[in-house]
């Protein structure tokens, strides 16, 4: 199978899980106008779910170093099957409830705020898993830098809105995202082999544990779409024929597009997560926020209307953002060293 040895390699493709997982919103955007996204979540994950699929059966099947994918499924033990498989219903919990916060408060708030706390939350779950790694006051600085970027664009979107029952629900459902968010990863890198050459038996390679992890989002979906689909935050209820009767082919496309996007940056990051390390993987990934907020804020020009004074918060957003992001790459001992915690 396809393994990844170089830091620098890692990071790169890190920056590219960086770019997907901040671009795959752009899909939900373009469908909104037509397609409730209740009805464009099911491709969404259909989408997720072919992806991993294909670089298991290409990437994860190919070489000398490794197992193939088969194989790896036939030795596997069934509590690391369940680790990744748990991992998808945890974030399909979590994203469905960052996609009704974009629904409500756009990408600009809603990614700051939910993916800005999953990523501060997600780091301290990584780092405890491999401590020795990280210099722990630059990984801690870093999570300190984006707290107070979620806290800046909280206080921009509070003077962008002016119904506070909805200011106050987007970043309500954003926080609860961003607390379930933040656990997911560790379930999904906890079932994946310390050594992607020779894997550990019964442990997982990357391409096992994404199918896995692709499954439970799938399979999860029918209960928690299901009640996003009936009780929704506005507008009427969603029923599920609408999907067959109401779509077209674009439209189904476009959703299994933004699957497409999101689970090649989930596979980017779990493939370079042994070179990189998970913490700073899964940190550098969820840099994601700042490539949506770009998107919000200067394509779909979601702050257009906010009043003046606005765009110094919304600097001030990115420069922590930045710095924060830069404090978790530089966090990694063991290639840029630093002082032992």
């Amino acid at each position: 199978m396809f393994t990844v040895e170089s830091y620098v390699v890692a990071v790169l493709m890190c920056v590219i899980t960086m770019l997907c997982w901040g671009s795959w919103a752009n899909t939900q955007k373009l469908a909104s106008k037509e397609w409730k996204f209740q009805l464009f979540y099911w491709d969404y994950c259909i989408g997720i779910l072919l992806t991993t699929l294909l670089l298991a059966f290409t990437l994860g099947s190919v070489g000398e170093q490794g197992r193939p994918f088969m194989e790896d499924v036939r030795q596997a033990d069934a509590q690391y099957l369940q680790s990744a498989f748990v991992g998808g219903v945890i974030f399909n919990f979590a994203n469905i409830l960052l996609v009704v916060a974009i629904d409500i408060a756009g990408m600009s708030v809603a990614f700051p705020v939910g993916i800005g706390l999953a990523l501060a939350l997600g780091v301290i779950d990584n780092y405890r898993n491999q401590p020795d790694t990280y210099t722990m006051e630059l990984l801690f600085a870093g999570v300190a830098c984006v707290a107070a970027a979620i806290v800046v664009n909280a206080l921009a979107y509070r003077r962008l809105s002016t119904d506070k029952k909805a200011t106050a629900l987007g970043v309500i459902i954003s926080v609860v995202c961003g607390v379930s968010m933040g656990f997911f990863y560790g379930r999904v890198a906890a079932a994946i082999s310390g050594d992607m050459v020779n894997p550990e038996a019964g442990k997982l390679t990357p391409y096992t544990a994404l199918v896995l992890f692709s499954l439970g989002l799938l399979l999860s979906n029918f209960l928690f779409n299901w009640v996003a689909m009936k009780w929704t935050v506005s507008g009427e209820k969603v029923n599920a024929i609408d999907y067959f009767t109401k779509g077209n082919p674009r439209l189904h496309l476009v959703g299994i597009l933004g699957g497409c996007i999101w689970g090649i940056g989930m596979s980017f990051s779990m493939i370079a997560g042994d070179a990189a390390g998970y913490a700073i993987s899964y940190g550098l990934g969820q840099g994601a926020t700042l490539v949506a907020a770009f998107w919000g804020v200067f394509i779909w020009r979601e702050f257009k209307s906010a009043p003046e004074g606005t765009n110094t918060y919304l600097a001030a957003m990115f420069v922590f953002y930045i710095i924060g992001l830069g404090l978790i790459i530089g966090a990694n001992k063991e290639v840029f060293g630093g002082a032992a915690t």
